[in-house]
């Protein structure tokens, strides 16, 4: 047998049929709709083959601990917007106005938010694009946010720190996450590519854990995990995730892409550090620390109050 039969017998499917066209995600491929999944996206755009890509596994054991990298400041998280949900073909997502902003955090300035978006496996299963220690979570939610002082997400990706994106987990949970019930609801009404829908009256705070549940998180300069791949993005992941019950996990996987298919596996696999340095938060663990340690010396000097 030639050489290059043997090798066309031994190529992955997506080599095989040639991976043309727009960027797909693996789930996505047949030989019936050729597209180029994620390990051909460079082919779909040449800043996919970067060296500092998202998303990446953080091993929790090398992630260096940084003192900046203090509580964040959430401005008008609070409050609610009516926004549009849309089935865009890759994922649901949602515009936000640029009212809400977040600052501090180890950032370099003040970002305004944009949108948000997610990622998730089959029905409920491996789904979150990040993975911690190897661990992949079922859901993962993105709230992208833009410099203050720029109107436009495209104009904020020529700037290396132009994008500041919050990363949050989803875990299972036994019971039923109300926040998410008017999200989740909507979403059969949502199920072809487009589609789009109005959401009753919601706020970013909803979604995400309370403001004490953020102190702990990961840092690490990245891009966007969807084509063109821009490297412009300071990237936090937190690590407490948020609670969703299996039907609510379920629900993401009844959307259907361009094709009809269900819409499953909307995420990138990790991509390598080359070299890049993770760290964690610091700054809240210091100073509760400090505040053990003033009391220590105090009741070591006598000088606690008396009963």
């Amino acid at each position: 047998m030639q050489p290059l039969v043997v090798a066309a017998l031994l190529a992955p499917l997506w080599t095989i049929c040639t991976g043309a066209g727009d960027w797909c995600y693996q789930s996505q491929f047949t030989c019936d709709h050729q597209c180029n999944v994620p390990d051909m996206w460079n082919h779909a755009n040449n800043n996919c083959a970067g060296k500092y890509q998202s998303p990446v596994n953080v091993v929790t054991r090398k992630a260096l601990k940084d003192e900046r990298l203090t509580a964040f400041q959430f401005d008008n998280y609070q409050q609610l917007f009516r926004g549009t949900i849309k089935n865009n073909g890759h994922s649901v997502q949602v515009g936000v106005p640029h009212l809400s902003t977040i600052s501090g955090g180890g950032l370099p300035a003040t970002y305004k938010a944009v949108q948000f978006h997610l990622h998730w496996g089959n029905k409920g299963g491996p789904g979150s694009e990040h993975t911690i220690d190897g661990e992949q979570y079922p859901m993962e939610l993105h709230i992208v946010h833009m410099k203050h002082n720029y109107n436009d997400l495209n104009t904020a990706l020529s700037d290396p720190e132009g994008v500041a994106v919050l990363g949050f987990f989803y875990e299972r949970s036994n019971s039923a996450n109300n926040k998410y019930e008017h999200i989740i609801s909507v979403l059969q009404s949502i199920k072809t590519t487009n589609a789009n829908t109005s959401l009753l009256p919601i706020s970013l705070a909803q979604l995400i854990p309370s403001e004490q549940n953020m102190t702990t998180y990961y840092r690490y300069k990245g891009s966007l995990t969807t084509p063109g791949c821009t490297e412009a993005v300071i990237w936090t992941l937190f690590e407490n995730p948020i609670p969703l019950s299996m039907d609510q996990l379920r629900a993401f996987s009844e959307l259907k892409f361009q094709d009809g298919k269900p819409m499953v596996g909307t995420f990138r696999p990790v991509q390598p550090l080359n070299g890049r340095q993770v760290f964690r938060s610091g700054g809240a663990v210091t100073l509760a620390s400090s505040a053990l340690l003033v009391a220590a010396i105090a009741a070591a000097l006598g000088l606690s109050r008396p009963n």
